[in-house]
């Protein structure tokens, strides 16, 4: 298992861990020249219904021990071989090439969604790097949305409202990820340009049973919409669920009742039935 690799390197000595760091780096360097990493998309709903409106960009690596490595525990082994920045980048430019050649015709507009780790913010040639891959691409920038979360910003957040900022003026647009999760400073949703908030999975748990995390619900819709934010909830899993999101009024949805990620062809699939 990846987290059992991980948590050996607290084991071994610092030359063991460095060649072992190493051999991940190269590993990891060959999967994306090679083509191991796939890019993966989860589809995202209108509220009302099983109308697909975009998807969120993941990656998983084929791993040829560890068998199918995604999501967090990618990305944590991609830190831990300082390749975390290589591998977003990697995925943004495959995700952003497949994204350019969805529909957009006949009032279709499908968004894509990209997560951008704290790493890659920091980048000093972050903006640059983004708008680069959009042109080189075609992909509109108005359907590009870049999802961070607080530990993005909360080394620099001038810094990171700036270079944010910079994509927004472009027509990028730019949402609050996992939110509920952390702390939820309000100082982020005063100093970002922020377009969307999308909800972590806890707060839309118990929302069509628990009165307490509804009223919750029901009060950060208001302050979204007072705020002119958008609202995307995460971790819809149950009908009731999806119910209760679309009568409050979220923008759109995603999660295991409408569909897993998936590759982009049958991505593509989903949104031709």
């Amino acid at each position: 298992m990846v987290t059992t690799m991980i948590g050996e390197d607290r084991r071994v000595g610092p030359d063991r861990r460095k060649a072992r760091d190493t051999a991940l780096a190269e590993e990891l360097t060959q999967a994306m020249a090679g083509g191991a990493i796939e890019i993966l998309f989860q589809p995202q709903f209108d509220p009302s219904g099983m109308h697909v409106v975009g998807a969120e960009a993941l990656a998983r690596w084929h791993h040829p021990r560890l068998g199918e490595v995604g999501g967090a525990k990618l990305f944590a082994m991609a830190e831990r071989a300082g390749k975390s920045c290589v591998l977003s980048r990697h995925v943004a430019r495959a995700a952003l090439l497949e994204a350019s050649t969805w529909p957009q015709a006949r009032g279709r507009e499908l968004r894509l969604s990209l997560n951008i780790t704290a790493a890659g913010l920091a980048e000093p040639d972050f903006t640059d790097e983004m708008a680069g891959n959009l042109a080189a691409s075609g992909f509109p920038p108005e359907l590009l949305t870049l999802e961070i979360t607080e530990q993005c910003v909360v080394a620099d957040l001038e810094r990171s409202a700036e270079r944010l900022q910079r994509l927004a003026d472009l027509g990028v647009r730019i949402a609050l990820d996992d939110f509920g999760a952390g702390f939820c400073n309000f100082r982020y949703l005063k100093r970002l340009p922020l377009h969307y908030l999308k909800l972590d999975r806890s707060m839309v748990e118990g929302i069509e049973e628990n009165a307490s995390d509804l009223a919750i619900l029901r009060g950060i819709l208001a302050m979204a919409q007072a705020l002119e934010l958008e609202v995307t909830a995460e971790g819809i899993e149950r009908p009731a669920q999806r119910e209760v999101i679309a009568r409050e009024h979220c923008t759109s949805w995603q999660g295991f009742l409408g569909a897993r990620p998936m590759s982009g062809a049958d991505f593509m699939a989903l949104v031709a039935g």
